[in-house]
């Protein structure tokens, strides 16, 4: 069907108002566009956040480990002993990383129990971190020192 003068102008009418417009202004694309980028910088942000943090909850957990080894020695060398040695501080190395620790001792009075505390640090990210543990311990340690029968 020929579209006659009226139809005609009623749709070059229709076309220049924009109501029946299908395509995005570009004013439209970009606030599309700064949305969408906000939203990646944001999840890229909480990505770095939470593998920092994995991070240093992993270097906690070794120190943890580090210091109950420490105190394991400890128990097994005997409190009384260690004490004797002097040596209370020194580093170790342990996954990746050096770490520092230092051994504090106070006598309780009764039974050769004694206050053991020990701290570990670690330096990371120009930053000082230590974590530190404490238990009570007999006097007498399990190393045998055997000595040859007279």
């Amino acid at each position: 069907m020929p579209l006659t003068g009226r139809r005609l102008r009623q749709e070059n009418k229709t076309m220049r108002s924009g109501r029946n417009r299908t395509a995005f202004t570009l004013v439209e694309t970009i606030a599309a566009s700064v949305i969408l980028c906000m939203a990646v910088l944001t999840l890229g942000t909480i990505s770095t956040r939470s593998l920092v943090s994995m991070s240093l909850d992993r270097q906690y957990e070794e120190a943890a480990a580090l210091a109950d080894k420490q105190l394991t020695y400890i128990d097994y060398v005997g409190i009384e002993d260690f004490i004797e040695t002097g040596r209370r501080q020194g580093a170790l190395k342990g996954f990746g990383r050096q770490y520092y620790w230092k051994a504090a001792t106070a006598y309780e009075g009764t039974d050769d129990l004694y206050e053991v505390t020990v701290t570990v640090s670690w330096f990371d990210r120009k930053r000082v971190h230590s974590i530190s543990v404490a238990t009570m311990l007999n006097g007498t340690g399990l190393l045998l020192v055997s000595t040859p029968e007279e």
